[in-house]
């Protein structure tokens, strides 16, 4: 494998970050998070993206800042108003976390509107699509909408006053509304009024039969007299609120754990606010009445000049103009896993060893899915267990299951109820497969169950036999068609007896309980991750390619730091948070640090090690765990090693390519600024892999 990528040649497109100038050896991992968000929102103005691919990162960008502030803001806020005195790792106390923060994130959203007013908006015009304000509108499109309010959005809308009879109303997490003042002109009292803007309607609304759009919030504006009937209507103003929405930590102790995340997603509506987005127009008197209403800080306050809620231009991105869009891919079908004249027997592929797919480039129903419905379906199918993190609304997968349970099969599902904001769906499977008679189980208390793990239990004439699937991605058909993970499928005899060992533990009880060739946190992988790091340094030519998606434990750091003095190369693919410094003379000269950030989110992990078999012998893991604290201590992840020959020649390729990518690739300078360059030779991760997987298929 390539062993120094280099940019040589190559002529810088953008630089993100640089914020964080600490003293300490680390970057913070709040502010590496934003230049993540940075890299994300350059695509937008990137014009080798398709013009309606630009207005998606723009959602993408919002949507990425929303969560980021309903987890990662409100926990500063919990530590501020707790008076934690205890800095970060990289030095800062929570209040200097914020203020850097606040300053960051408004110049990135500046940044946003720029680019949706200055550079997308007039190329979207170009092309005949227009976003258009109330006001621009001629009288003929304003009568056509007025009819359309009439008819489809007045009968939904509620408005709700406040006085001493109406108490200032619940405004739900990330909702969007209207402050509206009135005057009542009997006494020319100003009163004030909240009104919702139904989410239950498309934000954008077509004028006509173009594709001209205008804001949802604007044409409720317009017709506030017909809410108000009698009143003047004087001012009116959007707004938005983003509330605390991480879940308790008394969820580690419960009795009863789907009773106690049904309980905290009750209370996470109620959580408190964290954030108030308001339009530029809105005035002092108004924006102090939200700020009290909301116990809030003026510096949790972020004022928009273009439309509140970017995350709605989605439905802009959604229009069908193809030519305007990211070329459709299909994923491949693996050459071993595609019928011939006869149907598709795929344990008899798996027995002939182990089969490496990589999701988009290779189809997650063809495989993946395909693996659990043969499973399901097969008389000497005895059993099937499986790991559910997140999983799609209809999950093909979740039905085989429950197909599997109906036809007497033992199926085990472990859900994990804690997933982030897919809670309450977890919640809706798991009851559904225990109607259906599914042995489900919600996991181990204190840790989440992260790990991706399938297994089929098979009788065979020549004794029980184990399959598994053992991959970096959930078990989700629609995410996979975005996310980059690979997996593999396996028969191999060692793997199968350790996810059975696995699948017993989270299951039942056990401890110290030795596996072959998984590491499984939060008991062995840290220690066995940092064994493998050892190795490097007691070779003498150490080399290591380490692929997550984010790297911020401080532990795992500091011994990366000692293998790059001790001489051992390493390069660091990150998508996401990199709290390591590299380049540091004498600290981490030998560590390069590079992110993907393209039309696919890169998303599995990938640890290569030279030496890790022994002198001269490499291995490879791949698996769920990110070096990341919460991976390594308070989730239960599994790393497989792979053996089979081929598909380390896989993984193999995948990194070449990743290291030689001069187009979609940034790489990390020790001041925490990150460069994107474009180099002669042209190489784009996404399109190559794209290009090498349909090669493979067709032979």
């Amino acid at each position: 494998m390539t062993l120094t990528p280099s940019f040589r040649g190559a002529d810088v497109v953008a630089q993100v970050g640089g914020w964080d100038h600490n003293d300490t050896n680390v970057l913070n991992r709040e502010l590496s998070w934003l230049a993540f968000n940075a890299r994300v929102l350059q695509l937008s103005s990137d014009t080798e993206v398709p013009l309606l691919e630009q207005i998606r990162y723009l959602a993408i960008f919002s949507s990425n800042l929303d969560e980021f502030f309903q987890v990662r803001v409100s926990g500063l806020q919990d530590q501020q108003a707790a008076g934690i005195s205890t800095p970060a790792s990289d030095g800062r106390l929570p209040a200097e976390q914020l203020a850097l923060v606040r300053d960051i994130v408004i110049d990135l959203v500046a940044e946003q509107e720029r680019v949706l007013v200055h550079e997308i908006m007039p190329a979207l015009r170009k092309q005949g699509i227009e976003l258009s304000a109330w006001h621009d509108l001629d009288g003929d499109d304003q009568v056509g909408l007025s009819e359309q309010f009439r008819d489809h959005i007045f009968p939904v809308l509620t408005p709700l006053a406040v006085d001493p009879g109406h108490p200032f109303p619940y405004v739900s997490d990330l909702s969007l509304n209207l402050a509206v003042v009135v005057c009542d002109p009997r006494d020319e009292r100003k009163l004030f009024a909240r009104v919702k803007v139904p989410n239950t309607l498309p934000r954008w609304l077509r004028i006509g039969d173009a594709d001209r759009f205008v804001p949802l919030e604007e044409v409720v504006a317009a017709h506030l007299d017909q809410l108000f009937p009698g009143m003047e209507v004087e001012e009116h103003h959007a707004f938005r609120v983003t509330r605390n929405a991480d879940l308790s930590d008394a969820l580690d102790e419960a009795d009863d754990l789907l009773s106690a995340v049904e309980f905290e997603l009750r209370r996470r509506r109620f959580g408190r606010a964290t954030r108030l987005e308001v339009d530029a127009s809105m005035t002092d008197e108004v924006l102090d009445l939200l700020i009290g209403e909301f116990d809030l800080d003026p510096s949790a306050v972020y004022v928009a000049r273009t439309p509140l809620d970017p995350t709605s231009f989605n439905e802009i991105a959604d229009i069908e103009r193809p030519a305007l869009l990211w070329p459709e891919w299909k994923g491949v079908i693996d050459p071993r896993l595609q019928p011939d004249d006869e149907p598709l027997d795929i344990f008899a592929e798996i027995r002939a060893g182990d089969v490496l797919v990589q999701h988009p480039y290779e189809s997650f129903s063809r495989s993946v899915v395909e693996f659990i419905h043969q499973a399901a379906s097969d008389p000497d199918v005895l059993a099937i267990k499986i790991t559910l993190y997140r999983t799609a609304s209809s999950s093909p997968i979740v039905d085989a299951c429950i197909k599997a349970a109906e036809r007497g099969k033992q199926v085990t599902v472990l859900v994990e109820l804690k997933a982030r904001f897919d809670e309450a769906a977890n919640i809706g499977w798991a009851r559904r497969l225990e109607q259906a008679g599914v042995h489900v189980a919600y996991g181990l208390l204190g840790l989440k169950i992260h790990t991706k793990i399938a297994m089929a239990v098979r009788k065979e004439p020549d004794g029980i036999r184990r399959y598994c699937h053992i991959g970096t991605g959930n078990y989700n058909h629609r995410t996979a068609r975005i996310y980059e993970d690979i997996g593999i499928l396996t028969a191999d005899p060692e793997i199968g007896a350790d996810v059975a060992d696995l699948f017993n533990h989270l299951t039942g009880y056990g401890r110290e309980i030795r596996y072959s060739k998984l590491l499984v946190a939060p008991d062995q992988l840290r220690p066995a991750f940092e064994a493998l790091i050892d190795n490097e340094i007691a070779s003498g030519r150490g080399r290591m390619i380490l692929k997550m998606n984010s790297l911020v434990d401080v532990q795992m750091t500091e011994k990366l730091y000692e293998a790059s003095q001790a001489g051992v190369d390493i390069d660091l693919i990150i998508r996401g948070q990199c709290s390591l410094k590299p380049g540091i003379s004498g600290l981490s000269d030998r560590i390069r640090v590079r992110s993907i950030i393209g039309r696919y989110l890169e998303h599995s992990r990938i640890y290569h090690f030279a030496n890790g078999n022994g002198p001269g012998e490499s291995a490879t893991y791949i698996g769920s765990a990110d070096l990341m604290s919460r991976n390594l201590n308070r989730r239960v992840e599994a790393l497989v090693r792979l053996d089979d020959p081929r598909t380390q020649q896989r993984v193999h390729e995948i990194l070449d390519v990743v290291l030689n990518d001069d187009r979609l690739a940034w790489t990390l300078a020790s001041d925490g600024v990150w460069t994107k360059r474009s180099g002669p030779a042209a190489v784009d991760t996404h399109a190559r892999l794209q290009q090498l997987a349909r090669g493979r298929a067709n032979g």
